[in-house]
């Protein structure tokens, strides 16, 4: 009977630890990837000029996310960012695969082992991939990223319409600063 209730309290733990990595990977309800992603055009640098607050980014300035391709067919991910109070640079390394077909902007990231969270590109401007909006698993993940420091404000406000379309509050975001460091 003992091992009967250790195979089954097995059994539970384990669907229910899939279910809990299944469920970082997912899209939150209502909100649709790009489909006509080129992984290749979005290579390269890309500054943080908007997210929502977390802990892991707390307190940065300068914020920039580099993505490089892998040997493996992923994306190396490179998140630096400048912690005034601290007077230094934190940076966090990644990998990220895509978790369906390479066109379609819904990626898998991890920063540690084997744990991965969502990364979704709901928009990006597919003619010059200038800019970008992605959330995370829920709504509680939101970032504007840009070539530049700073964008368009005619494109800011597109972003940020699409945003609350979407179901995200814009008042949230915090605004990223970029100074000459």
């Amino acid at each position: 009977m003992k091992s009967f209730i250790d195979n089954a309290m097995s059994r539970t733990v384990s669907v229910l630890l899939f279910i809990l990595l299944a469920s970082c990977t997912s899209i939150p309800e209502g909100i649709k990837p790009v489909t006509d992603f080129n992984s290749d055009n979005y290579l390269g640098t890309w500054y943080e000029v908007a997210r929502f607050d977390h802990s892991f980014e707390r307190g940065l300035e300068n914020v920039t996310a580099t993505y490089t391709r892998r040997a493996d067919g992923g994306i190396d991910v490179l998140n630096r960012g400048f912690n005034q109070t601290l007077d230094e640079w934190d940076e966090a390394n990644g990998k990220a695969y895509f978790v369906g077909e390479q066109t379609v902007g819904h990626l898998k990231v991890s920063f540690f082992g084997p744990f991965y969270a969502s990364y979704i590109v709901m928009a990006v401007d597919t003619e010059a991939y200038q800019y970008s909006l992605v959330t995370g698993p829920s709504r509680d993940y939101l970032w504007i990223l840009a070539r530049r420091p700073k964008i368009d404000q005619g494109e800011l406000n597109k972003l940020l319409h699409f945003a609350e379309q979407q179901g995200f509050n814009t008042s949230e975001l915090i605004w990223v600063k970029h100074s000459s460091r």
